[in-house]
């Protein structure tokens, strides 16, 4: 049962551009454990909401991984590519209630303008904001980037599992951000929010990496009338090789099905994670 009073619903969200990692196992294994140790539910949603880079291969391994390991989830798999009139209607929301702008700025644009380069991203220059009443102009997303106009100074505070009390600070931590790109895709930060409160998850466990990424998140809950849908949040620390550097899908040794053809099993690949990280150790791993 959610703190909340909701019963507990987790989500084990995979990205299909390619085979899963040690670190997904890890992230994923907490995610399954937790909803497991809460007597609730664990769902799986494939995150394939770009074309280009999301391949049915790779969710189809994912999945074939996911069984493997022993992280099992409840009912049918989500895919967010079967979503997207969920995602536009969020979209209009944002346009109508004077959320959101078009930008032509490209990626390249914001990084070379050097404004207080965060770790993530530079922030985009608020010179650069175009009047939200432009939206209305609009009639579709596509074509041209769209950019949340965040509220200047406001603090973005949260209580996260693992990782304690957060407070990030709009216009500093983070500058006006993207929520649907000009090829379009709606972004990761919309997609995840219309997603988690579409499927009642009162708990999202995933890397540390997303950290920010909860501030931005709760302004989204907030622009479109989703407070109450808020889940709780638990970053979990990030698996690193042995340079220091955080495991990525392009790191091809330590891709789960390669562990797998050199005869690693179910049970040795959550006692390494267990001794890398014992932080994030949890006893309800599958064994």
């Amino acid at each position: 049962m959610a703190s909340d009073g909701r019963a507990y619903r987790g989500r084990i969200a995979p990205t299909p551009t390619g085979f899963l990692h040690l670190g997904h196992a890890a992230t994923f294994g907490e995610a399954h454990a937790r909803a497991r140790a809460c007597g609730g539910e664990v769902l799986l949603r494939i995150e394939d909401v770009d074309p280009l880079r999301c391949l049915p291969r790779y969710a189809e391994a994912a999945m074939e991984d996911l069984r493997w390991l022993g992280l099992h989830w409840d009912g049918e798999p989500l895919w967010q590519s079967r979503r997207r009139e969920r995602y536009l209607d969020a979209w209009r929301r944002l346009r109508d209630g004077g959320w959101i702008y078009p930008c032509t700025r490209s990626r390249r644009e914001v990084a070379e303008a050097g404004l207080a380069p965060h770790e993530e991203e530079p922030l985009f220059p608020t010179a650069w904001r175009v009047p939200t009443e432009r939206a209305r102009e609009w009639e579709h997303p596509a074509g041209i980037n769209w950019r949340f106009r965040v509220p200047d100074g406001e603090g973005l505070g949260f209580e996260d599992g693992l990782a304690g009390p957060r407070l990030y600070r709009a216009g500093s931590d983070f500058g006006d951000f993207l929520v649907w790109n000009r090829d379009d895709i709606p972004a990761y930060e919309l997609a995840v929010v219309v997603d988690d409160a579409a499927d009642a998850i009162t708990e999202v466990v995933r890397g540390a990496d997303l950290l920010l990424s909860t501030a931005r998140q709760l302004l989204l809950y907030r622009a479109l009338g989703q407070e109450g849908a808020v889940p709780r949040f638990r970053h979990a620390p990030l698996l690193r090789d042995a340079s220091g550097r955080r495991l990525a899908k392009r790191d091809a040794a330590l891709a789960l099905r390669t562990m797998r053809e050199q005869g690693a099993t179910p049970e040795a690949i959550f006692a390494e994670i267990k001794r890398t990280l014992p932080a994030q150790a949890s006893p309800s791993f599958p064994r």
